[in-house]
């Protein structure tokens, strides 16, 4: 097991390094920072003086170690739009952005999961039929359209769920939180079905398929020929088998989660990084795209770690292979 984690996280810090390089030529080489950090009036003397003090007449090796060693300390440098410290920016916007995608993927989970389980079970009942053609709904539709929808449904004509904001929030700390507020849970429900459908209904359409390739197993039929109920079969046995393909699913879905909440954040104006984000690509805001790219990287491969331990865990399979190796 230590062996195993230890290799995960070499190569993990091999992807963030690849992830910190392409951070660093794209706030190296595209654009000029000096251009977006000083006025028309600035003499070239001035220009010249600025480089030489933000260290980019360094060789390129030079810079591109000062880079990481920032970024590890979590320092990205000051935004060029806002003229305020990115690092700063990202944790006030972080526990929206986070609290949306948790929301989402609970969502998926507790919505998708038992759906597939039925429609795998009872794939004939006419309530199959319709979780499967609500699923095909969620697949086909784009993300902004299905937001568009909920807000005409739910916030224009029954006017009882918020069309955008984050409702009233709470300090704790650090941390900003709409989930002790009434309408904080309320701003929160309709973001969070629009960025969970499309993961549900994958997880629906997973575990359908897992549960029907499980159900056609030998020991699925050693189980039943033992005497065994139709709930202990299909909960105890096969939903269990079920669950290892879905934990890897579901953690690389989570990742996606967050980084594709742009999409969502924008529909809604949820005030978290997604939205920062697309505002610094609009203005070619170097420090906050490096950002959330290193950012949402370090998120991926956090998540992805977690997963492959959970999946080792999980699958006793993989312990024996180590074992026999």
């Amino acid at each position: 097991m230590t062996a195993f984690v230890i290799r995960r996280l070499l190569q993990a810090i091999l992807v963030m390094l690849v992830v910190a390089l392409l951070a660093f030529l794209m706030f190296r080489y595209v654009g000029d920072p000096v251009n977006q950090m000083v006025g028309v009036e600035t003499t070239p003397a001035e220009r010249e003086a600025l480089r030489e003090r933000l260290g980019l007449n360094d060789p390129v090796w030079l810079q591109f170690l000062r880079f990481v060693g920032d970024a590890a300390q979590f320092d990205f440098g000051t935004s060029y739009q806002f003229k305020q410290p990115v690092a700063g920016m990202i944790l006030e916007r972080l526990p929206a952005t986070l609290e949306l995608s948790i929301a989402s993927a609970i969502f998926a989970l507790l919505v998708g999961i038992p759906m597939g389980v039925y429609t795998g079970i009872r794939r004939h009942a006419w309530l199959s039929k319709l979780f499967l053609t609500v699923s095909l709904v969620g697949i086909s539709l784009p993300t902004f359209l299905i937001g568009i929808l909920l807000i005409f449904v739910f916030a224009v004509n029954l006017q009882i769920l918020p069309s955008f904001g984050r409702g009233e929030v709470v300090d704790l700390g650090f941390w900003r939180t709409g989930l002790l507020t009434v309408s904080g849970l309320k701003a929160l429900i309709l973001p969070a079905i629009t960025l969970g459908l499309f993961q549900m209904t994958l997880i629906m359409r997973l575990v359908r398929a897992e549960m029907l390739e499980v159900l056609r197993t030998d020991f699925i039929k050693f189980a039943r020929a033992r005497g065994l109920s139709d709930r202990a079969v299909h909960f105890r046995h096969a939903l269990k088998n079920t669950l290892i393909p879905v934990i890897t699913v579901t953690g690389l879905q989570l990742g996606q989660i967050i980084a594709f909440a742009i999409i969502t954040e924008t529909v809604f104006q949820w005030p978290g990084m997604g939205l920062l984000f697309l505002q610094a690509v609009q203005n070619v805001d170097i420090p906050i795209m490096a950002a959330y790219l290193l950012l949402i990287a370090f998120l991926f491969v956090l998540i992805n770690l977690i997963v492959d331990i959970l999946y080792f865990e999980v699958d006793p399979r993989l312990r024996v292979e180590k074992a026999v190796q």
